[in-house]
């Protein structure tokens, strides 16, 4: 479901100003539309990581940007594999 950005506000707990960052960082890639950014349940659970990552670990800007990056090349590669495994006929394992 895509959510406004006062809607994502809500459902993540971030302040405007924050959330304004995190954008300009590209930790959150809202979806581009002509009536605004648009939010999905990925964004908000992105966010709560992000905020568990500073508040609860202690990670710096610099480490979480390692992070997330890492994570987006797993997630990349997890949906590569499946995708070869739908080709060759192989329920994902």
């Amino acid at each position: 479901m895509a959510m406004t950005r006062e809607e994502f506000l809500k459902s993540s707990g971030l302040k405007v100003k924050v959330l304004e960052l995190w954008i300009e960082q590209e930790w959150l890639l809202p979806e581009k539309t002509p009536s605004g950014p648009r939010f999905s349940e990925i964004d908000v659970a992105r966010a709560r990581l992000i905020s568990e990552l500073q508040t609860g670990i202690g990670a710096n800007e610099a480490g979480i940007d390692v992070i997330l990056h890492l994570m987006d090349q797993l997630h990349g590669m997890r949906r590569a594999l499946a995708e070869l495994r739908r080709e060759m006929g192989r329920p994902d394992a």
